[in-house]
């Protein structure tokens, strides 16, 4: 995904700020249990994004919309990052240090690894893309923690047929091999946010990209597309049993899009108030 000027403005932000960790709204249960974590690794599509980038929103932001109150997210997400120069910028290497015994990492990578005309980027699916991802998984399962590898969220394309088209090549299939032969839990997001594209169409599926009068991205999210990849991603964590019914909530819920807030301040989320839900 081509960053903009406005997208290496957010990424620079992004790098210099700490992480952004949101609980999921409402108070903290007083169970005297310790928080579990959601770790995410990944790029612009999950990534926190600022005032500065409004009203482009990553699915990670609305992940705790749907996740149990003790559930927090500590979103490491970074514009413009592939698997490989995630971890070659030494990114991983925070969220290894703070993980803990019972957390989840959850990963999504694919769409800057495809960049090949960008060495510091690209990754072949079939060997360096899933080296990279290995040492995900290798430096959770080290901690005690639960890696999770999730495909690539679907780009908005149609063909002149009006059909959704798969834009990440043998990324997804390579991922999912990977997950089979180690083991690891896969949330199928590329399937799913394929069917998805589909059944909306053409035109609907405007509103839940960054379509503005200033630029059509069919690539990053607008408030109501997050909050449906987000939906998608918890609805694939109770499917894949990496986190039980108990644990997530909202599934088919209607959420508002005013639940989505672009901090002014890096590092500082602010949580909806007053949406408490039974």
């Amino acid at each position: 995904m081509s960053l903009t000027r406005r997208r290496l403005t957010a990424a620079a932000v992004l790098a210099a700020a700490s992480v952004a960790v949101t609980a999921a709204p409402g108070r903290a249960a007083a169970t005297g249990r310790t928080r579990r974590t959601v770790y995410l690794a990944g790029d612009s599509t999950a990534a926190q994004k600022y005032v500065d980038a409004a009203p482009e929103t990553g699915w990670g932001m609305a992940l705790p919309f749907f996740l149990h109150r003790d559930l927090a997210v500590a979103n490491h997400a970074v514009n413009g990052r592939s698997s490989k120069s995630f971890y070659d910028e030494g990114r991983l290497d925070p969220i290894l240090a703070a993980i803990r015994p019972g957390d989840l990492l959850l990963i999504q990578f694919a769409h800057n690894d495809e960049k090949a005309e960008d060495p510091a980027r690209y990754t072949e699916p079939w060997s360096t893309y899933q080296d990279y991802l290995r040492r995900y998984v290798d430096g959770a399962r080290g901690r005690g923690a639960v890696p999770v590898l999730a495909t690539p969220v679907e780009r908005r394309r149609f063909d002149t047929a009006g059909q959704a088209a798969e834009t990440h090549g043998e990324y997804p299939a390579a991922m999912r091999a990977l997950a089979a032969a180690e083991g690891v839990p896969l949330l199928d997001v590329q399937a799913r946010s394929l069917a998805l594209w589909q059944r909306l169409g053409p035109e609907a599926t405007k509103a839940y990209f960054d379509w503005t009068p200033e630029e059509q991205d069919n690539t990053h999210f607008s408030p109501r597309g997050a909050i449906a990849v987000a939906r998608l991603v918890a609805v694939e964590l109770l499917r894949t049993d990496v986190l039980t019914a108990d644990r997530l909530r909202r599934l088919e819920d209607e959420i508002p899009e005013s639940w989505i807030t672009w901090p002014s301040v890096p590092g500082t989320v602010e949580e909806p108030q007053n949406h408490e839900m039974s």
